[in-house]
C-alpha cells in the first residue's frame, strides 16, 4: 500500500457523483415516500462505506496507472463497470423518470445504479492490491445495494421465479465468484498486513525496490532494513536463474533490526530479464564471467550508498558458486561469506545422492528399474533435463522432515509482482526452453567443482545447511569446509530442513545468521 494522491480515484469519484448531483433535480416523483422505510443498520453501513471509500480512493497511489500487465485487467473491468454506470444514468435521464425506470435492470444486472459502482470500486481495490478499499466497498455494498434492493421489491413487487435450472446455475455461479474474489481479497489482506510491518524501515532505514545499471543492464534490487548504518548483507539467489527476492522477507524480516538486507534478480532472470527483454531476449550476455562483473558493480554501489568499507556476502545453492568465487577474488570488499547449501560439485553430489537412494530402495525391496535407467541416461547424456529426471526418481528416498514453505510465502508476499509470476511460469514450462535461455550459466554450474579451484579464503566463512539436504549433501559440504583455509570457518546444520532451510524454518535460519 502506497500513500499518495490517486488521479484514477478522483476520476472515479467524478463519474460517481456527477450523475448523482444531476439526479437530485430529476428524482422519481414518489421517491421520497420510500426513504422513510430504509433499514437503519443498512443506512449506517451505507454512510460508513461512502465515507471510507471516498477517502481511501484518493489517498492511496495504488490505483494509478502502471505499465500494462495481466493484473491490469482488473482495472479494465472496473472502469468498464463505471462506464456501464454512466450508461445506466443516461438511460434513466432519457426515460419517464419513474421509480420503475430507476430500478429497472441493465443487462440483467439488478439495481444497476447501486451494484455497478460498488463492484467497480471492489475491483479497483483488487487492482491496487489494497485491502482497505476492498473492505470499504464491501461495507458500502451491503448497505447501499441492500437498501435499493428493498426499494425495488417495494416498487416492482417480487419478480416471478425463474426456471429451477437457471436458478441453480445462477446460485452456483454466484457462490463460485464470491469464493474466488474472497480468496483474492484474503491474500491481498495478508500482503497488506505483512507490508505494514515494513513501515518502520522507512524512518531511519530503507524499504526500496529499484533498477540499478549494472554491466550495461538495468537490474532489479530489493533493499530492506531498519537502520542504514547497519552492516549490509547481499543475498545471491540460486538456480541459476531462480530469483526469490519476493520471498526472502520470510527470514530477512528477522534480520532487519541488525542488518540491511539486499536481494538481487541477477542478469537473465526474473524482473531483470523482463526489464531487458528488448535488449537481450536470448540472454546472450548472461554468462558467469558477466555475473561476476555485475556483482562487483553492485557491491561497490552498496558500499558507497551505505558507507560500508566491506559487506557480508550470502549465497544460496548456485549463489554459493558466484559468492565463493567473488569472496575469494575480492576479500578487500567482503567481511564474511555465508554459504547456504554450498555447491561443491553437482556431478559428485548427484552420484552420491543416487547411490544412497538406490541402497535405500533395494533395502526396502522397491523396484529400482526406473531409477537405474534414469542414472544410465544421465551417464550417456548428462543434460540438465536428464539430471532433473534422475532427481525426481531419487527424491522420494530423501524427504526433508520440515517442508519448504516458499510457495505460501510467495502467494502472501508484499513484494510479489507480475514479472515474478511471469518468470515462475517460465520455470514451469518447457524445461529444454528454460535451460536454453540460460545455457551458459547452467553449463558452468554443471561443470563446476569447488575443490579444483582456489580454497584459500581470506575472510571468515560460515556454511549453513539443512540436515536433510541431498541436492548439496551435507557430507560434501563438511568435506569442503575441512579442506578450505580461512581466518575462521564453521558449519551449522538446521535440523530437519532440506535444500532451502531459509524457507523451511526461517526463524531458526535467521537465528543462525545472527
Amino acid at each position: 500500500m502506497r500513500f499518495g494522491f490517486s488521479y484514477v480515484g478522483l476520476l472515479y469519484l467524478v463519474m460517481l457523483f456527477a450523475p448523482n448531483l444531476l439526479w437530485t433535480k430529476h428524482k422519481p416523483a414518489d421517491y421520497d415516500k420510500y426513504v422513510g422505510n430504509e433499514n437503519k443498520l443498512l443506512l449506517t453501513l451505507e454512510r460508513i462505506g461512502e465515507a471510507l471509500t471516498s477517502c481511501i480512493v484518493l489517498i492511496f497511489a495504488d490505483f494509478n496507472l502502471r505499465p500494462w500487465n495481466a493484473w491490469s485487467l482488473w482495472l479494465a473491468v472496473s472502469f468498464a463497470l463505471m462506464v456501464l454506470y454512466e450508461i445506466f444514468w443516461v438511460r434513466y435521464f432519457r426515460s419517464e423518470k419513474t421509480m420503475a425506470d430507476f430500478y429497472s435492470s441493465l443487462f440483467h444486472i439488478p439495481v444497476a445504479g447501486a451494484t455497478l459502482p460498488v463492484a467497480a470500486f471492489f475491483l479497483l481495490g483488487i487492482y491496487g492490491s489494497n485491502f482497505p478499499m476492498i473492505l470499504s466497498s464491501v461495507i458500502l455494498g451491503i448497505g447501499h445495494i441492500g437498501i435499493h434492493l428493498a426499494h425495488r421489491r417495494e416498487v416492482c413487487g417480487i419478480a416471478p421465479k425463474k426456471h429451477i435450472v437457471l436458478r441453480i446455475l445462477r446460485t452456483v455461479g454466484a457462490v463460485l465468484l464470491i469464493a474466488v474474489l474472497g480468496v483474492i481479497a484474503a491474500v491481498i489482506a495478508l500482503r497488506n498486513v505483512r507490508y505494514v510491518t515494513h513501515y518502520p524501515n522507512m524512518i531511519h532505514g530503507v524499504d526500496e525496490g529499484l533498477y540499478l545499471p549494472l554491466g550495461g543492464q538495468e537490474q532489479y534490487v530489493l533493499m530492506t532494513g531498519r537502520d542504514i548504518k547497519n552492516p549490509v548483507i547481499l543475498y545471491l539467489h540460486g538456480g541459476p536463474s531462480s530469483p526469490d527476492a519476493y520471498v526472502t522477507y520470510s527470514f530477512a524480516d528477522r534480520l532487519t533490526d541488525s542488518y540491511t538486507f539486499v536481494c538481487w534478480d541477477q542478469r537473465g532472470c526474473g524482473r531483470t530479464y523482463f526489464r531487458n527483454l528488448d535488449k537481450d531476449p536470448d540472454n546472450a550476455d548472461a554468462s558467469f564471467e558477466q555475473a561476476l562483473i555485475d556483482l562487483d558493480e553492485l557491491v561497490d554501489y552498496l558500499r558507497d550508498r551505505f558507507g560500508q568499507e566491506k559487506i557480508i556476502l550470502m549465497g544460496h545453492s548456485y549463489g554459493t558458486i558466484l559468492g565463493s568465487r567473488y569472496a575469494l577474488a575480492h576479500p578487500e570488499k567482503i567481511s564474511r561469506y555465508i554459504a547456504v547449501a554450498q555447491v561443491v560439485s553437482l556431478e559428485k553430489s548427484d552420484l552420491y545422492s543416487y547411490r544412497d537412494a538406490l541402497d535405500k530402495a533395494r533395502k526396502a525391496g522397491d523396484d529400482t528399474t526406473a531409477m537405474e535407467t534414469a542414472y544410465q541416461t544421465v551417464t550417456d547424456d548428462p543434460s540438465l533435463v536428464n539430471l532433473m529426471a534422475l532427481r525426481r526418481e531419487v527424491s522420494p528416498y530423501h524427504p526433508a522432515a520440515v517442508a519448504d514453505k516458499s510457495t505460501w510465502y510467495a502467494v502472501t508476499s508484499p513484494y510479489f509482482g507480475m514479472d515474478d509470476f511471469r518468470w515462475f511460469l517460465k520455470q514451469l514450462g518447457d524445461m529444454d526452453d528454460y535451460f536454453a535461455l540460460n545455457k551458459q550459466l547452467f553449463d558452468y554450474t554443471q561443470n563446476f567443482d569447488a575443490e579444483q579451484d582456489d580454497m584459500a579464503y581470506q575472510v571468515p566463512v560460515t556454511f549453513l545447511s539443512g540436515s536433510d539436504d541431498w541436492i548439496c549433501p551435507v557430507d560434501s559440504v563438511k568435506d569442503y569446509c575441512e579442506a578450505i583455509t580461512a581466518p575462521s570457518k564453521e558449519l551449522r546444520l538446521i535440523d530437519g530442513c532440506g535444500h532451502s532451510p531459509q524457507y523451511s524454518l526461517p526463524e531458526d535460519f535467521a537465528r543462525a545468521v545472527n
